[in-house]
């Protein structure tokens, strides 16, 4: 098949690149810049590149035509930043796919794979871990408008049969995911232990997340796309949960020497835990996570000595 990319420069999509690439499909690559031979992205000359801006509605046409499938990638805010510009979140994240939406019901073929947010939909969890079954009340505009793009995906379907997966990751960390960016505690706090610096932890360091190496989660992606099942939205995480402090222990063993703690005042919008039900990804995808957690820390910190 040939498949489309959205994103396919950044920290999962190229991941993502190689998996389609190693599974034997066609990639095209949409993203706001080809980020050249020091992007952190590795070249391939078998990758097609196509450079443009997702809110161009022509951009996104030339990038859709004639590709089986697209991977939707792209997305504008973090978190943090998504509560400090709501009305930017919006307009660029939701009016921008559905942009998409109505170029790949006219001109696209096959399925859509959106990468949605395990970590941010859900809200405070009633139970834990959190099936897909779980009441949605994100407490970031992050998280409500993945949800959003999640029920215009069921509308287009039903309206017009466009084909659809969506999955929600937990936290993914691993090599490549820029540490300067604000997002991904983890590959942050390796970044920062293996430069010996301190490592500021938000709270008291309780707060609970399912961090899943990247590569994970690039092998469930590829999996959606022949995913024929009537259930389209999965989690997918690693099913396990750790807290900061925990995190930090990890990454102590892993680099071999003890690291400076300072602890901030706790964030508005951490909810207090978030660990991921994956059973339906094993039903549904034969998928679960490969990697263990000190692992994916080790590979990650290779990647920092190479780089």
């Amino acid at each position: 098949m040939k498949c489309l990319v959205l994103g396919g420069a950044g920290f999962i999509g190229s991941h993502l690149a190689e998996r389609l690439l190693a599974a034997g499909h066609a990639v095209r690559v949409f993203d706001l810049h080809d980020p050249g031979p020091a992007g952190g992205f590795p070249r391939r000359r078998d990758v097609e590149w196509v450079s443009g801006d997702f809110l161009d509605p022509g951009a996104v046409r030339r990038a859709i035509s004639g590709c089986d499938a697209a991977f939707h990638l792209v997305w504008t805010t973090l978190p943090k930043s998504s509560n400090e510009d709501p009305v930017s979140d919006v307009e660029c994240n939701v009016a921008g796919t559905l942009r998409l939406l109505e170029a790949w019901r006219r001109e696209g073929r096959g399925k859509i794979v959106f990468v949605s947010s395990g970590g941010t939909v859900y809200g405070v969890p009633r139970t834990v871990p959190i099936a897909e079954e779980h009441p949605t009340h994100p407490v970031s505009s992050y998280g409500i408008t993945k949800l959003a793009i999640e029920k215009y995906l069921e509308l287009y379907r039903v309206l017009h049969g466009v084909d659809y997966c969506v999955l929600r990751p937990a936290n993914p960390y691993g090599e490549r995911q820029r540490v300067a960016s604000g997002q991904g505690a983890v590959t942050a706090f390796l970044y920062r232990a293996h430069r010996g610096e301190p490592i500021e932890i938000w709270g008291d360091g309780r707060v609970v997340r399912d961090y899943l190496y990247v590569g994970d989660v690039a092998d469930a992606l590829v999996r959606a796309l022949g995913h024929k099942g009537e259930r389209r939205v999965i989690n997918i995480g690693s099913g396990v949960g750790r807290d900061l402090n925990q995190v930090v222990a990890a990454i102590e063993r892993v680099i071999g020497r003890p690291v400076e703690r300072r602890y901030t005042p706790g964030r508005n919008f951490d909810v207090p835990a978030n660990v991921l039900d994956i059973s339906l990804a094993r039903a549904e995808l034969g998928w679960r996570p490969e990697t263990a957690f000190e692992e994916g820390l080790a590979r990650t910190l290779r990647s920092f000595t190479a780089a």
